[in-house]
């Protein structure tokens, strides 16, 4: 009991801590700390009485608190009562000085307004104007933005592209940079790309037209260039010549005149062209308009895509040069269309040669020499094949003058032409070739015409109508009195003229192929040696083969040939005046043709004549009036063609090879031969071998001789029947005779 009456350690300190808390309580409660929910929660805890013992510690705080109060009043309260004396003294002043105020504030209320409405106006204006200035700035920024996006615009519209790109230029380095904050300058910024590739585009459509325009007008351009040439060079040539007084001096005199007086008339009228075309100079560009080519190209350059344009641009050209260089098949039929093959490509290469010189590395040297080396080779190839199609010598002469103009033409403009001239001793070649053929026609002609009878004069004015065609000199025959004959026939002069013709026509081919006097003089003397050699030679060889020649026109052949011979140092000293090239200055190729002439005509006469004897004399044999024949005929006639072998083996004319004029009796030779040893079981054996010895007679010739000496027999041998040999021999020969039919009939039936 007394341990429980006796509070322990632990319960005084559990008192203890309650006052305490109690305590801190009431000061939070003093001190007006809100929310006093915690300190409240804190008073009423699980401890009973907790509530009363708490009001009692406020109870005695407030009882303090309340002497405290009451202490302090007491001190102050004479104090407070002075103040309320006071307060009351100065209540009427207040509300003087309230009623004061109040009237100054209404003065100054009404005096306000206005200044306010003033000060706002002010305000207001201040702030106008601030936005003003600053528009004002931000537009003087501005407005040259936009006056370089319009005259952009307006660049466009006009296609002034180059400028347009400067345009955009400036905007994006020197004006959009300063006003980027705006979203029109972002629109302007993100149009530019679209803006450049409109332009691109746009310029590559005009050099697109101007592609298709030059390869339309390449012909025109080309055919101006040509005539301007060819009009300088004609020029050149008129005056050169006009002023050489030597040319042609040792010419005949006719044809010296001649050429005189159209030498000067071609002078006076070359100076009028030129006059009259001096005004009218045409260029590439007076014909096509360059300019989408020089703005393309700076477009592309200013874009940075200078070498995009320039490989397409040579790929464009390298594609229309091949297009150029393709010829028409027909091109060769007429001479407008190789002068169209050629036009075109220098309208090419003239186009390509201003573009080298006006533009900068938009074509180069290099690249227009390997174009041209190309062309060349390909025209060169074009000509070879097309020129070989044409036979007729003025078209070939045509074309020669045409590729003449074509290479110096485009030599003027710098491109090497030398394999051109090189192709046209090809072609002059092929020129005498058709010459060549055209003058075997017209000795053809004369010869058809020629009577190969000498020709008469009556008077001396036919005489020199001769003369003068045909350079002939007789002492003797100039004794005579008219009327009377020269020597040679109708053809000579005509023979001499066509070959003076000819002379002047391959002269005409070797005119402006740059080569010297002596060169061309060579050339006429070797193309006049292949007319007289080979071209007449064969018209004499297959006149006198003609049936209709006989051995009167055989020998006025030969005098013909003889004239023709001699007259060949005429036309030696004929080729010297016309090349100006002196045969004792310079060493000059001979006409050595007409020396073989009569050698060969003497060769076919001989040969034609024994050929002509061998056949007569088969023919004799074999004729129908003649319906017998003996054997003792048979042997004297074997005893003639004995005679004509030995004359063919005299060697009666110079130049035959071996036994070649015996051979012309060799059917007769093997005919009478067989006839004469009567080996008719060899002929029959070996008939249709080629080593037959009697290879060469014919079973109906044989035949048709054997029925003519069996016919005979009969006739002159009455009795021969009763001899026993003639009884033989006759049954032998009809036996052979039977023979013969079966091989006729055989060939009959073959054939």
């Amino acid at each position: 009991m007394a341990r429980k009456s006796r509070p322990n350690m632990s319960e005084m300190y559990l008192e203890e801590n309650k006052d305490q808390i109690y305590e801190n309580a009431l000061a939070e409660i003093e001190s007006f700390e809100l929310p006093l929910g915690t300190t409240l929660r804190s008073v009423y805890d699980d401890q009973p009485n907790a509530h009363q013992r708490f009001m009692e510690k406020l109870d005695a705080c407030i009882r303090n608190h309340d002497r405290e109060i009451e202490k302090m009043c007491n001190f102050h309260h004479q104090g407070f009562v002075d103040a309320i004396t006071e307060l009351l003294k100065v209540r009427a002043d207040a509300e003087k000085l309230k009623v004061q105020v109040t009237d100054t504030n209404r003065r100054l209320q009404d005096a306000g307004k206005e200044v306010i409405a003033q000060t706002e106006e002010i305000i207001r204006c201040r702030v106008q104007q601030r936005n003003i200035t600053t528009v004002v700035e931000k537009l003087q920024l501005c407005l040259p933005v936009l006056e370089m996006y319009s005259k952009l615009k307006e660049q466009m519209k006009v296609k002034r592209y180059y400028s347009a790109l400067k345009t955009m230029e400036q905007l994006e380095n020197l004006y959009l940079p300063r006003v980027s904050q705006y979203r029109f300058c972002q629109i302007m910024i993100e149009n530019l790309p679209k803006l450049r590739e409109e332009i691109k585009e746009i310029s590559m459509s005009d050099l697109k037209d101007f592609l298709e325009s030059i390869r339309k007008h390449s012909d025109r351009i080309g055919e101006t260039a040509m005539k301007q040439a060819q009009q300088q060079k004609t020029f050149s040539t008129t005056l050169q010549k006009h002023n050489n007084v030597n040319y042609g001096r040792n010419m005949h005199l006719g044809r010296s005149r001649i050429l005189e007086s159209k030498n000067e008339m071609t002078l006076k009228r070359t100076l009028e062209e030129d006059d009259d075309h001096d005004e009218e100079v045409l260029t590439a560009q007076d014909l096509v308009d360059f300019s989408p080519v020089y703005r393309c190209l700076h477009i592309y350059s200013v874009l940075g895509d200078g070498e995009i344009f320039e490989n397409y641009y040579r790929k464009q050209r390298r594609k229309q040069a091949r297009l150029v260089l393709q010829p028409q098949s027909s091109m060769h039929e007429t001479v407008e269309g190789y002068r169209r093959y050629f036009s075109q490509i220098v309208g090419f290469f003239v186009v390509e040669d201003h573009i080298l010189h006006v533009t900068q590395g938009l074509v180069t040297r290099t690249y227009t020499d390997e174009l041209w080396n190309m062309a060349l080779s390909k025209i060169i190839a074009v000509l070879r094949t097309h020129s070989s199609y044409c036979n007729d010598p003025d078209l070939v002469l045509e074309l020669k003058n045409l590729i003449v103009v074509f290479a110096d033409t485009l030599q003027g403009y710098g491109f090497p032409v030398n394999r051109l001239f090189d192709l046209l001793f090809e072609i002059r070649d092929q020129y005498n070739e058709t010459l060549l053929k055209k003058w075997s026609g017209l000795f053809r002609d004369i010869f058809e015409a020629d009577n190969y009878s000498p020709i008469p004069v009556a008077n001396e004015e036919e005489y020199k109508i001769v003369i003068s065609k045909f350079p002939f000199q007789d002492s003797e025959l100039d004794k005579q009195s008219f009327p009377k004959k020269l020597p040679m026939s109708q053809s000579v002069p005509q023979i001499y003229i066509q070959v003076k013709e000819f002379i002047y026509a391959s002269l005409k081919f070797s005119e402006s192929l740059h080569r010297s006097s002596t060169e061309i003089d060579d050339m006429l003397r070797k193309s006049t040696n292949l007319l007289l050699t080979r071209t007449l030679s064969s018209c004499l060889q297959n006149l006198i083969k003609k049936p209709h020649i006989g051995l009167t026109e055989l020998v006025q052949i030969i005098i013909n040939t003889t004239h023709l011979e001699l007259a060949c140092k005429y036309l030696e000293d004929f080729i010297s005046n016309i090349t100006n090239i002196s045969q004792v200055t310079v060493h000059t190729a001979r006409l050595y043709g007409l020396s073989t002439f009569k050698g060969k005509v003497a060769q076919t006469a001989c040969m034609s004549a024994c050929q002509h004897l061998s056949t007569s004399l088969m023919q004799m044999l074999l004729d129908t009036e003649l319906k017998q024949i003996s054997m003792g005929a048979i042997q004297q006639f074997n005893l003639d063609v004995i005679q004509c072998e030995l004359f063919a083996s005299s060697e009666p004319v110079p130049g035959f090879q071996g036994d070649t004029l015996q051979l012309a009796f060799i059917d007769l030779r093997q005919l009478l031969d067989l006839f004469m040893v009567w080996d008719w079981s060899t002929y029959l054996a070996d008939y249709g071998q080629a080593t037959s010895k009697y290879l060469r007679v014919n079973p109906s010739t044989a035949l048709t001789l054997l029925e003519k000496m069996r016919d005979s027999s009969k006739k002159n041998n009455i009795f021969a029947q009763f001899r026993k040999n003639d009884r033989d021999k006759q049954k032998l020969i009809e036996t052979v005779v039977k023979q013969l039919r079966s091989l006729v009939n055989g060939m009959s039936q073959h054939t």
